[in-house]
């Protein structure tokens, strides 16, 4: 988790239940507090508490991380991820996920093809939200970094993807 060593551990206002069975549960059931967090409140404004309530959450079995299911409106969490990825990750993404939430909601295309994963306006904005409550939570520069590696992303189409989200490239 990020914040080990030196620095004591990241201090969350919400619980995550890492234990949730395969299956649809309600968003409050396994992410419990989120409606607290000022970065899900900047999201949805005064409706975070109704948007929440009336959100689901699928725990699937196999491989991946967290997305939202375009066609229910819900999230979509691998169950091993739920169990085994950082706890700091897990949060993050999840807050990352409830601005395609509100950007579904608003009628946005997530998945512009148009635009490489990196260079996706739904995604860079969904990733400045993330970056920003990271930065709250105290996290540096580098380890904000190393919180948005994925496999999938090349050094040098990474580096343009800190830059699109206003994060340091480390030297």
């Amino acid at each position: 988790m990020a914040g080990e060593g030196s620095r004591p551990p990241v201090k969350f206002e919400t619980v995550i239940d890492r234990k949730a069975k395969v299956g649809v549960h309600p968003f409050t059931e396994v992410f419990e507090g989120f409606d607290r967090v000022r970065a899900v409140k900047a999201i949805f404004g005064k409706d975070t508490r109704e948007v929440l309530e009336n959100l689901s959450v699928e725990i699937a079995r196999g491989r991946g991380y967290m997305r939202i299911n375009d066609h229910e409106g819900s999230i979509r969490i691998a169950s091993r991820y739920l169990k085994t990825g950082r706890e700091v990750d897990v949060y993050l993404d999840v807050i990352h996920e409830l601005v395609h939430i509100r950007q579904h909601k608003e009628g946005k295309e997530l998945w512009d093809r148009s635009f490489e994963y990196i260079d996706r306006p739904t995604e860079i904005e969904a990733y400045k939200v993330a970056v920003k409550e990271a930065r709250r939570l105290g996290m540096d520069e580098g380890e904000v970094a190393q919180y948005l590696k994925v496999e999938w992303i090349s050094e040098d189409a990474f580096d343009r993807f800190l830059k699109n989200v206003g994060v340091k490239p480390s030297a």
